[in-house]
């Protein structure tokens, strides 16, 4: 989830062209909400939602965190506002002959906001705090294919709850050469490994974490464009200032960021159009019809890689059998829904990877076709018990609640299954409830992707290393063919193998439909007349960098 702009050539040796799985599209400048006027300085603010944890890199694995963190720090690679890997971050070459071990070489003269250097041992720290068990880092299962990981690990009961401590503080498979060098060693090859740096998981960490790891998460120190020179309060936010000395190829355009905390969707229009807010990176749906008439160019839509989705707690005895599953995503009528209260905005989603990353294929979920006969047929051949309501739950204040509520009417006109919303948590309450298994329904969540390929779509979600607090595998799906197949597709030597093993992944997934898909989405952010150069990527970031302040 990385913005840039510029592009320049991935010199990974074993990466072959065809493996840099970039997103396709990409909305140009001169349609994102640009405008003229400006120059440097000048304070902008942003609406965001409560981020669910402390701004540490690893443990951020949602988007209200991600956007404030991506404006603090730059990693190895970039992303391009399209989704394509580009070498204008921290890494000046990422070098492999096997796809197993990959040199990192580093540019000189990073530092972090504190003036220390950005060198290898801080990214070798970074990442070994981040994958030791004991702290609990949301975002720890991105570190898994590398050599050590295992070791890092407490061991735990039937439960998984830990037992003892891990036997070993560092992964084996990372070691650092010099100060502008380490090398990394997977357990197996993988051949795409320097796509996925660019996720937050893989930024650096200055010496000054380590001596106070939770007064950091109130004041970060990164390496990016802005840095934070207030602590941030829960409910509030804070205001970034620009970081004179970074070292990427584009300073900041604004002197500072205010970043500010809502509850509310609506509430964040409503100051966009009274103009106390300067960039709302989503619409409310109730908005969105004649917002091109009402805003003009001040309204932004650009390609997205974002999905949306219902997940199901398989570990409840109710949601077990996957024909309940298969039944209650069959009695869906997406494209109804998105028509209603999208405005048509939403694409129904009829498989588990979105169309901006190859690997995509029309149709390939069976059961996300409405046919409501056949879903009342799997319903009574699981013995589904219609008499007790179903309970939908999705987080407050995000404009989810007409489109989850179109849902329950759907099920109880074409199943006769009343439902009961819950829709009463914010985000950084509903995460955390689903990691302690606490969904008695299907819930709903969303997608984008970290970084472009259809692997990222797949094992981050619904393998078992992801299960939490490793990774964010909310439904607690676990299939061991289904492991094997990514496993396989990480190891393949070229794109088409790698595609095809995914997509059999894939089959699998959709085939015991662990998560009910629903809409891949569309980028729709509104900017105020103070600001112009505002770009939403297919991440669904806004480059806060690139944004300029109008004179």
């Amino acid at each position: 989830m990385k913005l840039s702009k510029r592009r320049s050539a991935l010199v990974a040796t074993g990466l072959s062209a065809a493996l840099l799985l970039t997103a396709c599209g990409g909305g140009d400048d001169s349609e994102s909400g640009s405008g003229g006027g400006g120059g440097e300085g000048g304070t902008f603010s942003i609406y965001i939602g409560e981020p669910e944890n402390p701004l540490i890199p690893s443990n951020t694995t949602e988007s209200e965190g991600h956007q404030v963190i991506s404006s603090l720090w730059t990693g190895l690679v970039q992303y391009a506002a399209d989704g394509a890997v580009e070498y204008t971050g921290v890494a000046e070459s990422i070098e492999s002959e096997d796809n197993t071990t990959w040199t990192v070489t580093l540019k000189d003269g990073w530092t972090f906001h504190d003036g220390t250097p950005v060198n290898a041992q801080s990214f070798v720290n970074a990442w070994n705090w981040g994958a030791y068990s004991p702290n609990a880092q949301g975002a720890s299962y991105f570190f898994s294919n590398i050599q050590g990981y295992d070791e890092l690990q407490a061991p735990t009961d039937a439960d998984g709850n830990p037992t003892g401590e891990p036997a070993a503080t560092e992964m084996s498979g990372l070691q650092v050469v010099d100060d502008q060098t380490f090398t990394v060693t997977l357990a197996s090859p993988f051949a795409q490994f320097p796509v996925t740096v660019g996720y937050n998981a893989f930024y650096p960490l200055p010496e000054s974490f380590f001596e106070d790891p939770e007064a950091f998460g109130t004041r970060p120190v990164g390496n990016g464009p802005f840095q934070a020179s207030e602590d941030f309060v829960p409910g509030q936010g804070f205001t970034v200032t620009r970081y004179d000395d970074y070292a990427g190829e584009e300073a900041a355009k604004a002197e500072e960021v205010e970043f500010r905390v809502y509850a509310d969707l609506n509430t964040g229009l409503n100051d966009v159009e009274a103009g106390n807010l300067d960039v709302l990176p989503d619409m409310p749906p109730d908005a969105l019809a004649g917002a091109e008439d009402t805003f003009g160019d001040r309204f932004i839509e650009a390609p997205s890689s974002g999905f949306t989705y219902m997940a199901f707690p398989t570990y409840d005895p109710r949601y077990s059998d996957k024909r309940v599953r298969q039944a209650l995503s069959m009695a869906v009528d997406r494209q109804a829904i998105s028509d209603a209260i999208f405005s048509g905005s939403r694409t129904a989603a009829d498989d588990a990877i979105a169309p901006v990353v190859d690997g995509y294929r029309e149709g390939a979920c069976e059961y996300c076709a409405l046919d409501v006969d056949r879903a009342n047929q799997l319903l009574d051949e699981a013995g589904f018990d219609r008499s007790q309501p179903i309970e939908l739950w999705f987080n407050a204040g995000a404009g989810h609640d007409a489109w989850v509520e179109a849902v329950g009417n759907q099920l109880r006109e074409n199943l006769g299954i009343e439902y009961t919303l819950r829709g009463d948590l914010d985000f950084s309450e509903y995460l955390p409830l689903q990691d302690e298994k606490g969904m008695t329904g299907p819930f709903r969540l969303g997608w984008s992707m970290d970084y472009p390929s259809p692997q990222n779509y797949l094992e981050p979600l619904y393998s078992t290393a992801a299960l939490p607090p490793a990774g964010s595998n909310a439904s607690f799906y676990s299939n061991p063919e289904f492991d094997s197949l990514v496993q396989q597709g990480n190891g393949a030597s070229d794109n088409e193998q790698a595609i095809e093993l995914y997509q059999q992944a894939d089959d699998i997934l959709l085939e015991d439909m662990p998560i009910m898909p629903m809409f891949f989405d569309l980028e729709q952010a509104l900017r105020s007349e103070n600001v112009s150069d505002v770009v939403i990527d297919v991440f669904g970031d806004i480059d806060v960098a690139a944004v300029t302040v109008n004179s």
